[in-house]
């Protein structure tokens, strides 16, 4: 069993910055951040191996959002930067044991509560 526990979220204007940080028991090989707006699936959106050497984002957030894993302090992170009005929602850091790091849910087997991030225009 592998516990995850979010935090760092918040309001924000537009044009603002948060960083998530995700607290774990371990980290497994994958590691992702997924978010689900109101009304919405929830969709991935930022991953990362192991050795973090190789990372993946959903292309709206892409050059915007970093995602980054200190496997000494057992936590992920998710540095979001130029934040919009449609990255309003909960984010969830989620863990995948195996070696597929894609965004595919069924191989996030772990899940933390989730942290609401709301930006406002």
């Amino acid at each position: 069993q592998v516990l995850l526990v979010e935090s760092g979220g918040g309001s924000v204007q537009a044009g603002g910055s948060l960083r998530l940080s995700c607290a774990a028991s371990e980290l497994t090989y994958c590691m992702g951040w997924f978010r689900q707006a109101p009304g919405k699936e929830r969709e991935g959106v930022a991953s990362i191996t192991g050795s973090g050497t190789a990372t993946y984002y959903v292309d709206s957030v892409k050059g915007r959002f970093t995602i980054s894993r200190d496997n000494d302090k057992n936590t992920l992170y998710l540095q979001m930067n130029s934040l919009k009005p449609e990255d309003t929602a909960v984010y969830y850091c989620a863990a995948n044991p195996f070696l597929d790091c894609t965004f595919a849910l069924y191989l996030y087997k772990y899940w933390g509560q989730g942290t609401q991030v709301t930006v406002s225009s």
